[in-house]
């Protein structure tokens, strides 16, 4: 079994995302360690970058801000490695969401070193086309990091082909468009994931626009998984370095909801 995997070994995932750095760096360690203990199941780690494509306004803001306070790549391994040793080390998967262009700066033979060394289960890339992943995937594979492949509603024709070759888990995107919390989900979920369900035996969770329990509970109830990132960020813009308590809260209801889809 994939690290990323071991996420959904106990049932229904529920998978936040935090903007690395946003009100520093010491912020979001606390802010990984507060969402483990409220029960997340995996944590996407976002890398900032100036032209997050995939963003809407509110990961968009947090990614202005992290960049503001000077933090680098180094930073955030760094912060993985504190996380992932001690005594009260992390232990779920932990992934990051960056995009191809800090990857190719940084380097990618030292960039999938580096997570290995630290223990980062695999990396989301929405700007990179599957039929480019090859460029990603050597350095990848060689150092035991899954590169997960997303799929969008509009992806019909291409959904065999990406579910065939993917692996960790399939991120299935709900709605078309960039990030951001949506008032109601319209996508026929249930379709695309069945269709998924037909090429790999791989865990399929579902992300983008979600931000309630009710609106988790229904893409889990199809899926294996909800990915909440917007929502995430928005209480962190909201509360600064002093989220700790609404953050649990906020993890702990969501995954409630989604264990019980």
């Amino acid at each position: 079994m994939s690290k990323i995997q071991d996420a959904f070994k106990n049932g229904k995932a529920f998978i936040p995302f935090i903007t690395a750095g946003d009100h520093g760096i010491a912020t979001t360690e606390r802010y990984i360690r507060t969402m483990v203990k409220a029960g997340a199941d995996m944590i996407e780690i976002g890398i900032p970058f100036s032209d997050p494509t995939a963003e809407g306004p509110v990961i968009q803001a947090a990614s202005t801000r992290a960049l503001s306070t000077g933090v680098k790549i180094d930073d955030i391994f760094d912060m993985v490695r504190r996380l992932r040793t001690g005594n009260d080390a992390i232990t779920i998967p932990l992934v990051f969401m960056t995009y191809v262009n800090p990857i190719y700066v940084y380097g990618c033979e030292k960039f999938f070193a580096y997570c290995e060394a630290v223990n980062i289960a695999g990396v989301i890339v929405p700007d990179m086309p599957f039929e480019e992943k090859g460029e990603l995937q050597h350095f990848a594979s060689k150092h035991g990091v899954e590169v997960v492949s997303l799929i969008a509603p509009t992806s019909e024709n291409r959904i065999e082909m990406i579910a065939k070759e993917a692996e960790g888990f399939v991120y299935c995107v709900s709605s078309l468009g960039v990030t951001g919390m949506r008032s109601e989900i319209k996508t026929d979920i249930k379709s695309i994931v069945d269709t998924i369900r037909k090429y790999t035996d791989i865990p399929v969770a579902v992300g983008f626009g979600i931000s309630t329990p009710e609106q988790a509970a229904a893409m889990a109830k199809v899926s294996d998984g909800a990915i909440v990132g917007s929502a995430i960020v928005k209480i962190v813009a909201e509360h600064g370095d002093k989220a700790d308590d609404v953050l649990f809260d906020y993890v702990k209801a969501m995954k409630a909801a989604v264990a019980q889809a």
